[in-house]
Formats: C-alpha cells, structure tokens, sequence
C-alpha cells in the first residue's frame, strides 16, 4: 500500500505526496503518484455497473479478450476486458458487431494512467427469443418451397441494367458501384436509396424492390449491406420482404452482411453473395476475362479450322492419285470389250431362242395336222352326224329315216338313213 509523508514544518514547501490533489496549487502540487491513487480510489467505489452496446473491437490474447464496447446511438466507447475464466463463462460466438450487455467494472491502473473496464459477465441481447422465432419462420418457408433451388431465376450473363438497393453513402454501394464498374466500364445500374437497419428498412427496402421490379430496363436487382450484429440484420429476415423477393419476376442477389452472415433473404434470393464486392463480380461479366475467352476461341476456331482445311486438302490430294481419276477414261475402255461380249452374247442367245421356237413351232404344226379331221377328210373318208351335230359312231345312232349331214374334205351334204345294212351301206341325199 502506498504511504505519503507526513505534513512539512512551517515555512517548508509541502512534499508533493504529502498534498491532496483537491488542495494542490502552483506552489504545493500534488504527485502523479498521489493523482492516480486519487482517482483509483474514487473509481473503486463505482462498483460492477450493467451497460449496453456494440462490440467494435474484439482480441484474443493469451486466453483473455481485450475489446471496445460502443454505444448504440452515439459514438462514445469504453475499452474492456475479459480474463480467461469470465470468457469460459460467455457464449462463444461472441464477434465484432453483437449487440451485447455486459456487466463491468472500472479499472484504472495507477502506475500506467490506463482507464479499462473489467468484464464479470456478457451476453446477447434478446437473441435466443429472436434467433427461435426466426428459426420458425425459416421452417415454414422452406415447407412453403420458397427455398426450393428449382424455383430460383438464373441471372442473365451480361445484364443490360442492374439495379440496387442500399443504404444512402454507404460502403456497400461504393464496393458495388466501383467494382461492376472495373469489371464493364459501360454497365448501367440504376441505385435507390432505402434505410438498411430500423423501423423504416423494410417499407423502403419494399417500396425499392416494387419499383425496380416494375421497371423493364432492370434485368437484375442486388440488395446490399455491409457488416452488422444480428440484430441490425433482422429486417432482412422480415416475412414480408422474404415473401415479396420471392414473388419478384425480376431475379434478386442478396448481398447482406459478411459471409458467415445469413438473413433469410440468403435463403429465398435467386443469388447469395457472400459481400456486395462478391455480388458485383456476379452479376457483371469482367470485360478483360470475357476478351480472352473470346480471343481463345476465336483461335481454337482458326486452328481448328485450319486442320479441317488442311485434312480436306490431303484427302483431295488423295483421291486425284487414283487411277480412276488421273485416266477415267480406261474404265469406260475396260467395261467396252464387256458390252460388245455381252451384246453378242445377248444377240446369240435371242436367235438361238428364235430358231428353236420355229422349229417348235413348226413341229406343233405338223402334230396338229396330223391330228387334224381335216387330213383324214382329205385322204378321202366322210364325218356322218345327225342335225344336232352328234358324230355317228355305230349304225344304232342312226335308225331309218334319220336325217345325216355327211361332212367332206370340201363342202357337206344331207341324207337319209335307211337303217343298218350288212355290207355296203346306202343313204339317200
């Protein structure tokens, strides 16, 4: 414990320990020592104190934590720390940006002059029943199909106007404006300004998305934000914002936060980006990329079709070599010889066809003269039948008085039968 000395005797100039820093003047000035001892007794009366706000700063060292706390509406912060055994005791996924309350106490440390807050106690504020209700709606959504991959729109390679929604003056339009604008020089993005935390985010966020939706010239729309602790996130998990991207005919990117934060807009969007740098880089196609990838396969196409050019070339080369091109007309020599052959051959065989049907011919001629009534009628014999034409084959088939029609090699005449006769038999005409 520190001693100061005791009072001077009169008409001595007082020890600098020995004065009070309330007493102290030019001629009797306190200590430094006695200063700071001062102040450490008055801020050890304080207490532990209950404070809200946001962490800024957020480092470990050696299993303690030394950070910053800001307060939520102004810019006013106080430095903390954390020892091992009070950090084994908060929730783990404690992050630069939460919104938490801490229990401090003040600790000033007399030999460096540093002001510091002790922490015994922190955690979230109103987050378990926020992050459960959240966690409902994200069920009931993802039952709905709003999270479905199949229903998401693909964005279109080179949009011919981007639209965006953000804050005003914000560092996540700078990183969308500048980087789209690095990577196509001649993209057009048509920017509206919304609030992106509080009460007013998500009725401007809507009114914004309603109108780039309604306009023809916007073939993509981003929503971006940087950073923030999930409670300045929470618009962005707002049922009516999700519901309406999801009814949006215009494909949305979620640009929301850093990448290991996740609104439900991540979820519904058509496209999560991780940053609103990552959302830019997308959404525009990069010009430089784009010239390479056209200038390599314009030259796959040259060479390509170089070989195809060349192959041909060979082929042709190929095929003039054959003896059916360089003399085509010996194959018109060799086939002659085969038609003259063959025509004689044809010509042989259709006379010999011919000749042997005459003499069928004539053969069949022969036959059927000799089989002919007319040769027998020649060689002096007569066909006897009755009127109705009936050949008389014996001397029954005519009776007496038969009427006969006697058939001869030339002509015909008529008689009458006088019946059967032995020997010679007569008929009158």
């Amino acid at each position: 414990m520190t001693t100061f000395q005791s009072q001077p005797a009169e008409g001595e100039q007082p020890p600098a320990d020995s004065v009070a820093p309330r007493d102290s003047s030019s001629q009797a000035p306190t200590s430094i020592e006695r200063l700071n001892q001062t102040i450490k007794g008055f801020i050890d009366r304080w207490g532990s104190i209950w404070v809200e706000g946001e962490i800024t700063s957020w480092n470990v060292r050696g299993g303690a934590v030394f950070g910053r706390l800001k307060d939520l509406r102004s810019d006013a912060q106080i430095s903390i720390r954390l020892w091992s055994s009070v950090r084994a005791r908060t929730p783990a996924d404690l992050r630069v940006g939460d919104h938490v309350v801490a229990c401090v106490k003040a600790d000033y440390y007399p030999k460096g002059g540093d002001f510091s807050f002790q922490v015994s106690a922190m955690r979230h504020v109103g987050l378990g029943e926020q992050l459960e209700r959240l966690e409902r709606l994200r069920r009931q959504l993802r039952s709905e199909g709003l999270f479905d991959p199949t229903r998401r729109k693909p964005l279109p390679f080179l949009p011919h106007g981007i639209g965006l929604i953000t804050g005003e003056r914000s560092d996540a339009e700078k990183d969308v404006l500048r980087n789209a604008e690095l990577r196509w020089p001649h993209v057009r993005i048509r920017t509206l300004h919304a609030a992106v935390q509080g009460e007013r985010s998500v009725p401007e966020i809507l009114q914004a998305l309603q109108t780039l939706d309604a306009d023809p010239d916007v073939d993509v729309i981003i929503i971006a934000r940087g950073g923030g602790d999930p409670q300045t996130l929470l618009g962005f998990s707002d049922e009516r914002l999700v519901r309406a991207v999801a009814a949006a005919r215009t494909p949305i990117v979620s640009a929301i936060g850093h990448e290991n934060d996740h609104p439900l807009l991540d979820d519904v969007a058509d496209l999560r980006a991780s940053t609103p740098t990552d959302a830019a880089k997308r959404v525009v196609p990069d010009v430089g990329e784009q010239r390479a990838v056209v200038q390599q396969l314009r030259s796959r196409l040259t060479m390509r079709l170089q070989q195809r050019l060349q192959h041909d070339i060979a082929q042709l080369q190929h095929v003039r070599t054959r003896p059916v091109l360089r003399a085509p007309e010996r194959m018109v020599e060799s086939r002659q010889q085969d038609v003259f052959l063959l025509l004689a051959r044809g010509r042989d065989r259709a006379e010999r066809r011919i000749h042997d049907g005459e003499r069928r011919t004539a053969e069949l001629r022969a036959s059927l003269r000799a089989l002919s009534p007319q040769s027998t009628l020649a060689r002096g014999y007569a066909i006897a039948h009755t009127a109705d034409g009936a050949i008389l084959r014996t001397a029954d088939d005519a009776p007496a008085g038969t009427d006969l029609v006697v058939t001869l090699e030339h002509g015909a005449v008529s008689a009458t039968s006088l019946g059967r006769r032995d020997g010679t038999t007569r008929a009158s005409s």
